[in-house]
């Protein structure tokens, strides 16, 4: 038993007592009990997460799928939901890059997650995210389906040796389109950065100095080509031994249905709730630990 739990749990069997004596801690030992089974799940995720990156923070990347405002709207919705997981989590997010839609949602967002196993965790939310709704952008009030990625990858330290030619990448400069006041519109300290051979392109735009939103960008340039290296690598490894290789990106993982019914279904592990709102609020550790439990199974 770890040092965390050892002490909640003479701290709940002291309060025990006191109720046994007549005490009023109702309150306080229910709302221990909560936590304790908070951290007690919180374990029992961790456990599962042994790979090389998992203890790392997380780079994500929100991107809508075709269908405009609807799945702006959407990918906005998903940010909302990791920004509140985060929340309650207690770990520390920074937006990175936000582009807001047209008339509404978002365009694109990266931010990073700070905290013990995030990138381990929400490796189990990366793919495409379907969702079922009355639009409410629609005046005939019709059932639209809006599709959103998420892209995820280990924050490395800045020190990780990965070679980038600077003839490979093409800089631009560009005023920062989010809140900061007037010194966003009158300063070109936004960064857009692309890397010629692999077509990737990385924004950066959270910071006032230049110099910092570039650092910042290739920082998240490096994550990412450092995934494109070791998932090159594990499809190799894949063919040699005659495995059936899963889609990373690009498959739907998971649907959003909100109209007629209200449910989530994970579709690789079959776990469906039927508390949207709670999802949506960031409730999302079940799906995090049915899929670790159904990775493991699935494992070579």
């Amino acid at each position: 038993m770890s040092e965390s739990l050892k002490r909640r749990a003479e701290d709940l069997s002291v309060l025990v007592e006191w109720a046994q004596a007549g005490e009023a801690v109702a309150d306080d030992l229910g709302r221990g009990l909560d936590e304790l089974a908070v951290e007690v799940e919180s374990g029992e995720t961790k456990k599962m997460l042994g790979g090389e990156h998992d203890r790392k923070n997380a780079i994500i990347t929100i991107h809508p799928g075709a269908g405009g405002t609807e799945s702006q709207d959407w990918a906005e919705m998903l940010l909302r939901m990791y920004l509140r997981w985060s929340e309650r989590r207690g770990f520390k997010r920074e937006v990175m890059d936000l582009q807001p839609g047209d008339e509404a949602g978002i365009k694109s967002a990266t931010l990073t997650i700070y905290g013990d196993f995030v990138y381990g965790m929400l490796l189990a939310e990366a793919g495409v995210h379907r969702l079922v709704r009355i639009s409410p952008f629609d005046q005939a009030a019709r059932r639209h389906t809006s599709f959103a990625s998420l892209y995820v990858w280990p924050e490395l330290p800045d020190d990780f040796d990965i070679e980038i030619d600077e003839k490979d990448l093409r800089v631009d400069t560009f005023r920062s389109s989010g809140a900061g006041g007037q010194h966003v519109n009158v300063t070109d300290s936004a960064i857009r950065i692309t890397h010629i051979p692999t077509n990737i392109v990385v924004s950066c735009q959270n910071e006032r100095s230049q110099l910092r939103n570039r650092d910042t960008a290739m920082r998240i340039l490096k994550a990412r080509l450092y995934e494109i290296a070791e998932r090159k690598q594990r499809e190799e490894l894949a063919e040699l031994g005659g495995a059936k290789k899963e889609i990373a990106f690009g498959s739907q993982i998971r649907s959003y249905t909100f109209h007629p019914q209200q449910r989530i279904k994970d579709h690789r592990t079959n776990l469906e709730i039927g508390n949207v709102e709670a999802v949506m609020d960031g409730d999302i550790d079940e799906f995090i630990k049915a899929y670790l439990m159904w990775a493991r199974s699935h494992e070579a």
